[in-house]
């Protein structure tokens, strides 16, 4: 591979608000239904802060039904300034509603975890073959799109850790690729 070519996949590196820009509107609900079901602190701190860039106030967004709130959301997760945010509530998903995934890819991975899937300090990068394995692994057991929001999310979270694999696996597997729709 050429520096081009790698110049090209890093670019491509998704932010937390373009990961909700790309998602299928199906996916954002169901991440919004869990935090309001699951985690609701959480939610109406999100609701909350995307209100306050708004200049709304929350109990605004809050009375509108899901059918309208959801899309709301998710269009104003998928602006720039609000990154932070749907790193926040991103994390807040993976972490509660799935962490069975995201142990399963870091046992692939041979990386030590806690149980709730978070890890103190990422290895230097892996080979392809390793992070193949496990994103196949994840595809064979998981929802193409959960996975992809999730190694995308991974990718991101930690931009100390340069995984070019990583970066070229999400690049070249068609069923890693994210709706492709900009909100």
């Amino acid at each position: 591979m050429d520096e081009n070519q790698e110049a090209v996949i890093v670019s491509e590196r998704m932010r937390s608000h373009e990961i909700f820009q790309r998602m299928p509107p199906a996916l954002a609900a169901q991440i919004f239904t869990f935090m309001q079901t699951e985690q609701k602190p959480v939610y109406k701190a999100a609701i909350q802060g995307l209100a306050n860039q708004r200049n709304l106030r929350g109990v605004f967004i809050e009375r509108k039904p899901p059918v309208e709130r959801h899309p709301w959301m998710q269009s104003a997760l998928s602006r720039s300034v609000s990154d932070a945010l749907a790193s926040h509530l991103l994390q807040a998903w993976l972490l509660g509603a799935n962490k069975p995934m995201l142990c399963d890819f870091l046992d692939a991975m041979e990386i030590k975890h806690e149980d709730d899937g978070t890890v103190e300090e990422l290895p230097p990068a892996p080979p392809k073959e390793k992070i193949a394995s496990a994103v196949s692994q994840l595809l064979a057991k998981y929802p193409a799109e959960t996975v992809s929001v999730y190694l995308n999310a991974f990718r991101d979270m930690d931009s100390a850790v340069q995984w070019p694999s990583l970066d070229e696996i999400l690049a070249e597997e068609p069923r890693l690729k994210l709706g492709g729709q900009i909100l």
